[in-house]
């Protein structure tokens, strides 16, 4: 097993990496940002490598500040975390050609996963279901249009690299073919420096469900069920829960069976993710995530298994040793993402200093968060300040127990996408398990109208303590002054008496 290593990330995962590590007896190295020269992962790790900027590009995404870091510290093994370098086969192989142990899969499988194109092409070799679609990118509009009369309307158009929702359009029809063909290839360009587009058939009512994988480099694999996480906005999860309320036993068996037929096609080592389409009964495999997910703490609530440690010893070449009976599904787990964003407002970025904050408790609550009172929230970083989660015997009760914890919980200083999370654990379709990838934009969001004359009276409040702050400042002023010249009197006095000059 490693004596040390180091966490190429920030907040949240860095924090969850180094309790783990912890409990293994393995030293850790944090590394940051001048933004974050205060963070709980920074104090927490043993030791803190400073890498200077306040930008992702002059920190967490520079890989010879990094590798240095690493080679400085004695660090034998790099863990990226999610985000950031954590699907960068370049910086993978510069991990291992450095000499350290890389915690993730091969670069090559990165390659392959993170090409949407080029993991269709695998997935359809290996005869892994995918949505009806292209295999081979499409050079222009009328192109496009051609091939979308042999797939079916509607049309999803997708960026060939990248993720989170971007240089994604669909068009139901094909006059706005050329509009949406323009807007998701510039989109593409700008945002991963590849505008090649393909096309795939768009389900009108999906759910999105995804099954957790574990493969060792001894040939082994095992997969830990699956998570659903069809709410959504923009591509964009905000609440996820295992196992799903869509699918039953035989079709779970045989999603996991497919999940693991992806990752032995591609050579997979490590923990990884494969995300799934299911609709009316069939499933179609969407992409894989070479890395650990946000959602990974459902999984383990609902199994018992602390993948962050089977990633720390798969990546150190030790075996799994277990198969996959020995894994169990053990009541229900619902996690909510904590945004710094206004959903009131359009989901707009929300920013300011955390001058309050309360934690949720009770039985079966876990709150994975790197937030801190003091905290500055800018926007330099991803929103999300942290993750709420919770476990119950049943569906039921995991969905009291959350809406239980969400109004515990209390982020002062700036909005967060909480109340959004509630309206949608008390809404009757999400209790049904009635619902798809559409749900979330379906809602509309406002305040209570039970609150508004709180919020009313709250803002009044506000508004006069301001008024007699700005008030008083002149005084204050003036107060000041006089113990200024109060303080030169005693001086004065003091030195008269030693027989000094006054």
């Amino acid at each position: 097993m490693f004596r040390r290593i180091l966490i190429a990330n920030r907040g949240e995962i860095a924090l969850r990496v180094i309790r783990t590590a912890r409990e293994m007896g393995i030293e850790c190295v944090a590394v940051y940002s001048d933004v974050d020269n205060e963070a709980l992962h920074v104090r927490m790790a043993h030791q803190a490598v400073a890498l200077g900027g306040t930008t992702p590009a002059e920190s967490y995404l520079d890989q010879a500040k990094i590798l240095a870091a690493a080679k400085a510290t004695g660090a034998e093994a790099i863990h990226p975390g999610y985000g950031f370098l954590s699907e960068n086969a370049k910086f993978a192989q510069a991990v291992t050609d450095a000499g350290l142990a890389w915690i993730g899969p091969p670069p090559g499988a990165i390659t392959v996963m993170g090409d949407k194109i080029e993991s269709r092409r695998a997935m359809n070799k290996a005869g892994v279901p995918t949505v009806p679609g292209l295999e081979d990118p499409v050079d222009d509009v009328e192109q496009a249009i051609r091939d979308a009369e042999g797939i079916g309307y509607p049309i999803a158009i997708k960026a060939a690299a990248g993720g989170g929702g971007k240089g994604i359009r669909v068009v139901r029809k094909p006059d706005e073919m050329a509009s949406a063909f323009r807007t998701a290839s510039g989109e593409a360009l700008s945002s991963f420096g590849d505008g090649r587009l393909y096309l795939e058939r768009y389900l009108d009512h999906p759910r999105h469900i995804e099954i957790q994988v574990m493969f060792d480099g001894h040939g082994n694999g095992v997969h830990y069920f699956e998570r659903e996480c069809s709410i959504q906005r923009r591509h964009q999860k905000l609440v996820e829960e295992a196992p799903s309320s869509a699918i039953d036993e035989a079709t779970r068996a045989a999603m996991g069976e497919v999940a693991l037929q992806a990752g032995r096609a591609v050579g997979y080592v490590g923990a990884g993710t494969v995300e799934f389409l299911w609709e009316d009964g069939e499933f179609f495999f969407l992409e894989m995530n070479t890395r650990l997910q946000v959602e990974h703490p459902i999984t383990e609530m609902i199994t018992g298994v602390d993948l962050v440690r089977e990633q720390l010893r798969v990546a150190a070449g030790e075996e799994l040793g277990y198969g996959q009976d020995s894994l169990h599904i053990h009541g229900h787990s619902i996690e909510v993402r904590i945004n710094a964003e206004d959903p009131i407002n359009g989901y707009l970025p929300s920013v300011g200093t955390l001058h309050n904050l309360r934690a949720p408790g009770g039985p079966w609550v876990r709150l994975d968060t790197g937030m801190y009172r003091g905290m500055e929230v800018g926007l330099a970083y991803d929103p999300m300040l942290g993750k709420l989660i919770v476990w119950g015997r049943d569906r039921a009760q995991a969905i009291e127990r959350m809406i239980r914890a969400i109004q515990e919980m209390n982020v002062g200083g700036v909005m967060t996408s909480l109340p959004a999370a509630l309206t949608v654990l008390e809404h009757e379709r999400f209790r049904s398990g009635n619902y798809d990838t559409h749900f979330l934009e379906s809602l509309t969001l406002a305040p209570p109208t039970e609150y508004r004359q709180i919020v009313a009276a709250a803002a009044a409040m506000h508004r006069h303590l301001l008024a007699r702050r700005r008030a008083l400042e002149p005084q204050a002023g003036a107060r000041a002054a006089w113990l200024e010249r109060g303080r030169r009197v005693s001086s004065a006095v003091r030195r008269a008496a030693d027989g000094g000059p006054a």
